[in-house]
């Protein structure tokens, strides 16, 4: 049976199956009532076309909304040919098992500055995604290219350089909260962050850690921590899928999703939930 959406357009899932594979962990997710799961292809694109075929006809069955993240090696402004070549296959075999399994959107991270300036690092990128974006339209894939706000301010993706690709392209936009908050060093002013976003997007969020640097790693998120984000979505009314990238992700999609519940109620005070 579908699963019944409690949180208005807030759709909430973990990023992976939690190491239960893909259809145990749809099934789980299921189980748990969230809604949507992120197929994650860190380290190469291994999933067959049969098997993403089983896999969207599963979600289909159980209601949950798919996503797919591209393998994490991707730059496409690398200063060597090979790599961005690589890159390119990565990001269009990622977009061909989405389209089988019927996910829309395709998270990756773009790029890195290396020693060219913002600007130039900027054309570079959006070319490459009008060239792919021709690829797939030929292809017939229904999908769209999200590229991801990154961490460290080394990498291409800040939340003004997606906006723009966005606009020049068509592309879509992956959101990551937790990576802004460790871009800007601990900063994040959600009321000030959402009216710039489009009211439809994909979203990441998880705990982080960060040094001077950017983010460090993923770590497990707190009710505390996600609070202000979970208040913030419900007074805009977003439409938004929220993908949990902590290193518990089935977990800690749930506590998301129960905080988003507990807020949502009329005149609900402010929810203590357990920790696991």
């Amino acid at each position: 049976m579908p699963v019944a959406d409690t949180t208005q357009s807030i759709l909430i899932g973990p990023g992976g199956s939690g190491g239960r594979g893909h259809l145990k962990g749809l099934s789980e997710v299921a189980r748990r009532g969230l809604h949507c799961m992120e197929i994650e292809f860190t380290y190469g694109v291994r999933m067959t076309p049969e098997m993403a075929e089983t896999v969207g006809a599963l979600a289909e069955d159980l209601g949950i909304t798919l996503s797919v993240h591209a393998p994490y090696y991707i730059n496409l402004a690398s200063y060597e040919t090979d790599k961005i070549e690589a890159s390119r296959k990565r990001i269009l075999d990622s977009c061909q098992r989405a389209h089988l399994m019927g996910a829309r959107k395709v998270v990756f991270h773009a790029g890195f500055y290396q020693k060219r300036t913002p600007r130039e690092t900027y054309r570079l990128i959006r070319q490459e995604i009008l060239d792919l974006q021709q690829h797939i339209r030929k292809a017939g894939w229904q999908v769209a290219l999200c590229p991801e706000i990154t961490g460290k301010p080394s990498q291409f993706g800040s939340t003004e350089e997606l906006l723009e690709l966005m606009q020049d392209t068509g592309c879509g936009i992956t959101v990551d909260f937790a990576h802004l908050y460790a871009r800007n060093q601990g900063v994040i002013d959600y009321d000030a962050v959402l009216p710039r976003l489009p009211q439809a997007f994909h979203a990441h969020f998880s705990g982080i850690e960060y040094t001077a640097k950017g983010e460090k790693k993923h770590i497990d998120l707190t009710k505390e921590f996600f609070q202000p984000l979970a208040q913030a979505l419900l007074s805009r009314h977003v439409e938004i899928t929220l993908i949990c990238e902590s290193p518990h992700p089935m977990k800690d999609a749930s506590m998301m999703k129960r905080l988003i519940v507990a807020l949502s109620a009329p005149d609900a005070p402010s929810p203590t939930l357990p920790s696991t």
